[in-house]
């Protein structure tokens, strides 16, 4: 990578990281980096609303074209880094490392004009991964360009020796949704409750479920349903609870499996309901699909770190959960990640910060992978 291009995207990423923004309210970070590849590029942007893409036109096209992805939103996490780019957000910092996927993505783009690739290449900067929209969204980039016939994307990894590309064989992130559980009754005076309708014996009846929706002989990979919050009733001792909520995260390793532990709750809550009497609704949030990596794909990762002399191994499968597996679903692709050194912060706390080398190696495999 050019040490001029380098340079740019370095104080792009400190720029990014100053002025975080939250899902759905990176106004001013899509802007930045539409601005940044007008200044620094001649690439075509397309504006998709809360995200964009930028495409590279091959002047001799030979093969299908080829696409990478990185994100762009930050977290609620106080930022409590010592470094000139602090965010000046209170408590909100890129966490997670967006701010140097996106600034990784747009060194891709200034070191394109010089490669001079024989396919289009597109870039879409994606709003809204850590709540499992954007994806969603953005992924109508695909179905609009049709000719793209693979999608790679990067992660930072901590814990990791620097440089090192990991990627998973198969399924990179689980899949998972937040569920929620209402139920109303009838309320009534603690001394009577025989004359109201208390939800709390059906709710924790669904709780007691949980072990056999998810016994492990019972399915193919992992699957999981964890308990976030349960809260029935007031702090009134003379009133008996009336009203409910149980609030879980399901996640699964296959997503059809995870598709049908919701449906088995779903049905039950609903025999449950009708049984006592009570009212009952869902709701779902943070929703994510499983991010599946193509064979194919995952083959074209290892290659390419051997070409360019990186260390490489299989990443287990993460059960924390990525909305890349929404592109994955209409064309092949992969997920591979870059380690950003051992002795670093973990991801979602308020002492990391992405490792600005990192972003070369990014580059470099990004480049490899157009030429693969």
């Amino acid at each position: 990578m050019k040490k001029e291009n380098y340079s740019l995207i370095e104080d792009l990423r400190h720029d990014l990281h100053k002025h975080p923004e939250l899902s759905y309210q990176e106004v001013w970070t899509k802007q930045k980096l539409m601005d940044f590849l007008t200044e620094h590029t001649k690439l075509e942007l397309h504006d998709g609303g809360r995200y964009f893409y930028a495409v590279y036109r091959a002047e001799e096209k030979k093969r299908g074209a080829i696409a990478f992805r990185a994100d762009f939103d930050a977290l609620p996490i106080e930022d409590e880094i010592d470094k000139p780019y602090k965010s000046c957000v209170p408590g909100v910092g890129h966490k997670c490392g967006h701010d140097g996927h996106a600034a990784s993505l747009c060194g891709l783009g200034l070191e394109l004009g010089d490669m001079k690739p024989d396919r289009d290449v597109y870039m879409v900067f994606q709003h809204a991964e850590e709540t499992g929209q954007g994806a969603a969204e953005a992924k109508a980039f695909l179905l609009k360009n049709p000719d793209i016939e693979e999608i790679f994307a990067f992660h930072n990894q901590v814990a990791t020796p620097l440089g090192k590309i990991l990627v998973s064989k198969a399924v990179s992130n689980c899949a998972s949704k937040g569920m929620s559980i209402f139920m109303k009754g009838a309320p009534t005076h603690a001394s009577i409750p025989e004359k109201g309708i208390n939800p709390v014996f059906a709710l924790t009846k669904v709780v007691d479920a949980i072990p056999k929706f998810t016994d492990p002989a019972e399915h193919d990979g992992l699957i999981l349903c964890t308990v976030v919050q349960l809260n029935v009733g007031d702090y009134a001792f003379g009133t008996a609870a009336s009203e409910g909520v149980l609030r879980m995260t399901i996640r699964a390793e296959v997503e059809a499996e995870m598709d049908a532990l919701q449906k088995n709750i779903e049905d039950m809550c609903r025999e449950e309901a009708e049984k006592a009497g009570l009212e009952l609704r869902f709701e779902f949030e943070d929703e994510f699909p499983e991010t599946r990596n193509d064979p194919r794909s995952v083959e074209k990762v290892y290659a390419a770190a051997k070409k360019l002399g990186y260390e490489s191994g299989e990443k287990p499968m993460s059960r924390g959960s990525e909305d890349f597996g929404h592109y994955t679903k209409i064309v092949p692709g992969a997920m591979f990640y870059v380690g950003g050194g051992v002795d670093v912060p973990s991801f979602h706390t308020s002492g990391y910060d992405f490792t600005d080398s990192t972003m070369e190696n990014a580059v470099e495999m990004f480049k490899v992978l157009i030429e693969e």
